[in-house]
């Protein structure tokens, strides 16, 4: 994610939200868990700094989180040295979905930002959603290969096959935790945007569009291109996209406060994408 187009205030979000979330967030349907801000702040302080080392990582994460045996599995990507990491949490239907973060990094920096954040948040929110039986499958994949042309989330939606008809959502998070809570609109799903639009405004939680267009793209552009519906969450501004892709991308630059708004607030909106989408 390289580039700055526009933001858009926070209410186009929330207007969007026409789908009866904000009164139906704390019913028994949407049931979910948060992990302690110290196990979040735990798992993103575990980041690598090479790229050799970032597989093993969020595998390890993963493991711990409990998403272990048959649920864990690797899938080899054209084109990059490492594997796409899978977690998969079953349901009762043949629904699915993904949601992913790429974890390899650019290392002129330590890649925390960019994106540490996403990959580690990907283990708590598994975790948030294992206790309770889902209505649908959710597969949570840490991409390989982005930084190189988004090799990992390409790979991924080929191997689908027939199953891509069987994928009802893709939520992406890129580069976290730099401010509140932001949304590429345009490259959206506006259903989605909308849903969370209405999770954010019945927790009380902050969230703004924010376009990043022309020179960076995100692994849910391969969904996008297949027709699946597809949102990308990330915290870039004009201010701090100075900070990818160079020696300042350091766990210093981490907000820790506003990223842990962030999860929160992606723990409770993957509750009701499970409850809202068909």
């Amino acid at each position: 994610m390289r580039a700055i187009k526009s933001a858009l205030p926070i209410y186009i979000l929330l207007a969007a939200a026409s789908h009866g979330v904000a009164q139906q967030t704390n019913d028994s349907p949407f049931q979910y868990s948060l992990a302690p801000k110290k196990v979040v702040q735990d798992r993103l302080g575990a980041y690598a700094r090479k790229n050799a080392e970032r597989e093993p990582a969020v595998r390890r994460l993963f493991e711990e989180a409990g998403c272990t045996g048959d649920a864990l599995t690797e899938q080899t990507v054209k084109g990059a040295k490492a594997p796409n990491v899978l977690c998969t949490l079953g349901s009762t239907t043949d629904s699915i979905i993904v949601v992913g973060a790429h974890f390899d990094l650019v290392e002129a920096g330590n890649g925390v930002v960019d994106n540490w954040t996403g990959a580690a948040l990907l283990s708590s929110l598994y975790q948030g959603l294992a206790a309770t039986p889902r209505l649908h499958t959710y597969v949570f994949v840490a991409f390989s290969g982005e930084e190189t042309g988004l090799h990992g989330s390409l790979g991924f939606v080929k191997q689908l096959g027939d199953r891509r008809q069987r994928v009802r959502a893709m939520v992406n998070l890129d580069s976290l935790g730099l401010s509140e809570t932001k949304v590429w609109t345009s490259h959206a799903d506006q259903n989605l945007v909308g849903l969370l639009g209405g999770v954010a405004k019945a927790l009380d939680l902050p969230v703004a569009g924010m376009n990043v267009d022309n020179v960076g793209t995100s692994d849910s552009e391969p969904f996008r291109q297949q027709k699946i519906p597809a949102i990308t969450v990330h915290s870039v501004t004009q201010e701090t996209l100075k900070i990818l892709h160079s020696k300042a991308d350091t766990i210093e630059a981490v907000h820790l406060d506003e990223y842990y708004r962030t999860y929160r607030l992606l723990a409770a909106y993957l509750a009701v994408l499970d409850q809202k989408l068909e």
